[in-house]
């Protein structure tokens, strides 16, 4: 059934009268009763704690694509959390963005009506901000739920995780670079697809240490940013096909498309997108062209770690994004002693930790 997100309105749960996606705990999808877009949240275990997953707003042609991505990105984040040695399931919100870009009112009546929809999952899912989200929308979900993370640190909260997620991208690539014949960052060629908070910060952590960073975005507008830092603007159509050293995708997810492996001028793939293989043999396609993959979930948890560590001194939340590179060490160890593709053998950890 392929349902527009233009119908005048939806059950409270869609998914109620087909049997939730296998896998999956409980998927719900509402139109917010404030805002009048629709919205879901997909939680897909609860087996180590809470589901803990961040809400995008994002544009679909559809509702059944909409959810797709939800399934697709709550999976992830239960392998993330679980590799990340954390207390979480996996889950996951999405929010339908319209045509038209939000007002201030519009906006915060989304939030509210995300804060009910969150609410109504009883604790056994927190939100977070995603992408096209941020900690101001989160505070206004507050408002409605207390099953929220990542607030304004005016507001005592987290604050926005990308500074952590990028510091993860940075360790995870330094344990990539011996596995390549590289020495140190200086000198390494690096082309970074996606400038937006992880990308921008990982780039000029990069340049400092004397990389050469070459990095585009989808928004033309960033790259006056890019130059500013002494990076080199590529074109996004022409990104992948750049002859480099480390190729960073740090945009939205599915990049990794069979055709864009194809392409691919790289030694390795290191990038904080979500679910950037396009297909499922994208894996073994990357190891057949001798290119090293570091699987996204491993590499990308330093936000989560961030905010799904409460208690925890900055300290200690540093060390542990810091541990990142060595995590990412046995995953790629794992592969190399059981003849795996890197994403085979985080697949196989993650299985480990969720069966004890």
């Amino acid at each position: 059934m392929t349902i527009t997100a233009d119908q005048p309105a939806l059950a409270p749960s869609l998914l109620s009268a087909r049997p939730h996606p296998a896998g999956h705990e409980r998927v719900e999808v509402v139109r917010g009763a404030r805002s009048g877009l629709v919205m879901m949240v997909a939680v897909h275990s609860t087996r180590l704690g809470p589901a803990l997953g961040g809400c995008r707003l994002w544009h679909y042609d559809t509702v059944d694509e909409a959810v797709a991505d939800a399934l697709r990105l709550s999976a992830g984040m239960t392998a993330k959390n679980a590799l990340a040695g954390l207390a979480h399931g996996g889950g996951k919100a999405v929010i339908m963005a319209p045509d038209e870009p939000l007002d201030a009112a519009r906006r915060e009546a989304a939030f509210l009506d995300l804060g009910d929809l969150v609410g109504s999952f009883g604790g056994s899912y927190v939100t977070a901000e995603d992408v096209a989200t941020g900690s101001a929308d989160m505070a206004v979900v507050a408002r409605r739920t207390p099953a929220v993370v990542g607030l304004p640190e005016a507001d005592g909260g987290h604050g926005d995780p990308g500074e952590y997620t990028a510091r993860g991208v940075h360790s995870a690539l330094l344990a990539v670079l011996p596995r390549i014949g590289v020495a140190s960052p200086e000198g390494l060629r690096v082309t970074i697809v996606g400038f937006g908070q992880v990308g921008s910060r990982l780039a000029r952590t990069l340049v400092e240490a004397g990389a050469v960073v070459s990095a585009t975005d989808v928004n033309p507008v960033r790259r006056a940013a890019v130059e500013q830092l002494g990076a080199t603007w590529v074109s996004p159509a022409d990104a992948h096909r750049l002859e480099t050293d480390v190729f960073v995708p740090a945009g939205v997810g599915g990049m990794l498309s069979s055709a864009v492996i194809d392409e691919l001028d790289c030694r390795a793939v290191v990038g904080p997108a979500n679910n950037q293989l396009a297909e499922a043999d994208g894996g073994d396609r990357l190891a057949a062209r001798g290119i090293l993959y570091a699987p996204d979930y491993v590499v990308n948890a330093g936000g989560v770690i961030h905010l799904g560590s409460p208690g925890s001194s900055r300290e200690e939340v540093l060390a542990r994004i810091d541990a990142l590179g060595a995590r990412l060490d046995e995953v790629l160890a794992l592969a190399e002693a059981e003849a795996l593709t890197p994403s085979r053998a985080a697949d196989l950890l993650v299985a480990r930790r969720l069966a004890s």
